[in-house]
C-alpha cells in the first residue's frame, strides 16, 4: 500500500469511510496520503507543514519571476496599454 516511506496509498471510497484514521496518520505521523480513482493517483492529502512548505517555495518563484520582469522592463522599457490596445483593435 504504500508509494514511498512517508506515503501511503488509498482508494477515496475507502479514504471516505476511514477519514479520521488518515487525517490521524497525515496530522500526527506525518504520512503523506495519496488518494487513487480507479487505481490512478487523483489528489493527495499532506501534513500542513508540507503544504506551508510548498507555499513558500511557489511565493519564492513569484518573487524570482516578478523581479526578473521588472528587470526586463528597465532594460527594455514598457509599452503603454493604450498603445497595445490600440494595435488588437480594442
Amino acid at each position: 500500500m504504500s508509494t514511498a516511506s512517508h506515503s501511503e496509498e488509498f482508494s477515496i471510497s475507502d479514504a471516505r469511510n476511514d477519514l479520521g484514521g488518515i487525517t490521524d496518520r497525515v496530522e500526527h505521523r506525518g504520512k503523506r496520503i495519496v488518494l487513487t480513482r480507479r487505481g490512478k493517483q487523483v489528489a493527495a492529502l499532506v501534513p500542513i507543514e508540507d503544504l506551508e512548505a510548498l507555499e513558500a517555495i511557489e511565493d519564492e518563484i513569484d518573487l524570482e519571476d516578478a523581479r526578473a520582469a521588472l528587470a526586463d522592463v528597465k532594460k527594455r522599457g514598457s509599452i503603454p496599454l493604450e498603445a497595445i490596445k490600440k494595435k488588437l483593435g480594442l
